[in-house]
């Protein structure tokens, strides 16, 4: 009980969006979908923004235009090339190089958003459902097994996570993200345990990246517009290596 008022406003944040991401799931509406990932997506770029220093306000205005694109378009995953296309062509026709940096939040966390939505587009909910599972008890496995027996440091990059809490999460979520996918017929037992695996590993180093980003920037969290979890990318920085990895792996599989 203690661990939970001591971490009582973390408890609800999380807890309400626990509530209104199962609501949307249960909901299944492309469009509703596509305006509650793309409200994420637009707070997440614009924290992105400030980690990476980024002066320009113009990346704002094409962080929208993907985004409304990728509502049209059949691959929306398709859209950040075309952007990155365009960003070389750009700087290389203005020799602008200073705004070289522009491209760095369509790398992440543009990316990340842009395959969980065509994760949903492509497949649908119950794997956008599995993703979730997966990503969320990799970092309660890992909270737990870490807080228990962890000793030694994962990464120099994010002191309090433990190598032992890393192995037990990505454990946890496996087992877990194994299950549900089998049992709800998405794939085959070898597939879904290979995916639960590579999607696990994937959304550590996905934490781990975020948690860079905030040492090079000098900051805590990325951002406070969730209380007790910081900003957005805080929260679903696990979720933007792991959508990735999930959608290449149900492709190649």
């Amino acid at each position: 009980m203690k661990f939970i008022t001591d971490n009582k406003e973390r408890w609800i944040t999380g807890v309400a969006l626990l509530a209104v991401t199962l609501t949307v799931g249960f909901i299944d509406n492309r469009f509703l979908m596509w305006l509650y990932l793309g409200l994420f997506y637009m707070i997440g770029f614009n924290e992105a923004v400030k980690l990476f220093n980024v002066k320009q306000k113009s990346p704002y205005v094409y962080a929208g235009i993907i985004w409304c694109l990728a509502y049209f378009t059949p691959n929306p995953d398709d859209l950040f090339f075309l952007m990155a296309l365009f960003f070389g062509a750009k700087l290389a026709y203005t020799q602008e190089h200073e705004k070289k940096k522009l491209i760095l939040p369509f790398l992440y966390p543009a990316i990340g958003f842009l395959f969980m939505f065509m994760l949903y587009t492509s497949y649908g909910i119950n794997w956008l459902i599995w993703l979730l599972i997966v990503v969320a008890f990799t970092d309660v496995g890992a909270f737990f097994v870490g807080k228990s027996i962890g000793k030694t440091q994962f990464s120099p990059t994010s002191p309090n996570k433990t190598l032992e809490g890393v192995i037990g999460g990505v454990a946890v979520a496996t087992v877990m993200g194994t299950l549900f996918a089998f049992f709800m017929n998405l794939d085959t037992f070898m597939a879904s345990l290979v995916i639960s695996l590579l999607t696990a590993i994937s959304s550590i180093f996905g934490d781990l990246f975020e948690s860079y980003l905030k040492r090079e920037a000098g900051v805590k969290d990325s951002g406070d517009i969730l209380p007790g979890h910081g900003g957005v990318l805080d929260r679903v920085d696990g979720y933007l290596f792991g959508a990735v990895i999930m959608l290449i792996i149900l492709r190649a599989l």
